[in-house]
């Protein structure tokens, strides 16, 4: 008689390395780090760009939301542990522990205090300060525990980067620079409610207030749609302060209404999968919107006058 013997296979853990490295968010990191350079290149003349400042406020930025997220991912693991999309992130799987993850935040947090406050200006660090305290501790513990508008209330530190960019360069915040910041405070809801549609039972699961989960589904595509339409005229706003010209409110109007057309479809469709196409084309719209600022500061003929 013949005996198997079967050995069960067990995953080798993860590199210590890339555990930390998915505690920073790269892919959020990398969107907030884009809008805060375009808002250093907008404030800058063209062709006289400051790449010493601009390279220190670009790493110092990028480590300050860095620490934010890992920042989040400690004041999260409780949630994480029971939704299934963030089941294996770092603290809730037990690559790292909350002390590790404490220590390395805390770290990147201070380096990028450091470099804002000696290579940069005190003004822009301070503002930077206060944003990943915003999003770390008033956003991760309080605001999204308070109800339906919690991500709403969020938006200000999401929006934040542009004007941390426009200090940088400036060491003030002008009308520029909020116009910057309310296209993206208005994005931010019908682009996390997108995700939190496909996403409601999850969140629910948590105890998470998201608007689908307190107001139903419907109203949530309802308001979607309804910031959709209402992104579009603030899109706008660049323009009236003259920050860019006809070749971006061309492209802005494009873009707007590509969102708006995919928001007002989803009214009508029971689609989890559509939500997080509309989720995946919010984030191409943010970031081609702030490509278009680019391209239009450096045309060869800036403004109206074209």
């Amino acid at each position: 008689m013949t005996t198997v013997r079967t050995e069960s296979l067990t995953l080798a853990p993860p590199s210590a390395w890339r555990c930390y490295l998915k505690l920073c968010k790269l892919k959020v990191v990398s969107l907030v780090v884009f809008t805060a350079l375009v808002a250093m290149v907008l404030a800058s003349p063209p062709g006289n760009l400051p790449w010493v400042t601009v390279l220190a406020a670009t790493i110092g930025i990028a480590l300050a939301g860095a620490s934010a997220a890992a920042f989040n991912h400690i004041a999260d693991r409780d949630i994480d542990q029971v939704m299934g999309r963030t089941q294996n992130r770092p603290l809730p799987s037990g690559n790292i522990s909350r002390t590790s993850a404490t220590v390395f935040a805390t770290t990147l947090g201070a380096l990028a205090m450091l470099i804002l406050w000696t290579m940069v200006n005190p003004f822009t660090a301070v503002l930077t300060l206060l944003t990943l305290i915003g999003y770390a501790v008033v956003y991760t513990r309080y605001l999204k525990w308070i109800g339906p508008q919690n991500i709403v209330l969020g938006g200000a530190s999401g929006a934040a980067p542009a004007m941390l960019g426009w200090s940088a360069i400036t060491g003030t915040i002008g009308w520029e620079a909020f116009a910057l910041f309310l296209i993206i405070f208005v994005w931010t809801p019908p682009h996390f409610w997108a995700l939190a549609v496909a996403r409601r039972e999850e969140y629910a699961k948590a105890g998470v207030p998201m608007l689908p989960v307190t107001h139903g589904v419907p109203y949530t595509k309802h308001s979607i749609f309804a910031y959709a339409l209402f992104l579009i005229p603030v899109s706008y706003l660049p323009v009236t302060v003259g920050l860019s010209g006809p070749f971006y409110l061309i492209g802005a109007t494009i873009l707007g209404g590509m969102f708006a057309v995919r928001a007002y479809k989803l009214m009508y469709v029971d689609s989890d999968q559509l939500a997080m196409r509309l989720f995946g084309f919010s984030i191409t719209y943010l970031t081609l919107l702030f490509a278009l600022l680019l391209v239009d500061h450096y045309l060869p003929v800036h403004g109206w006058a074209w």
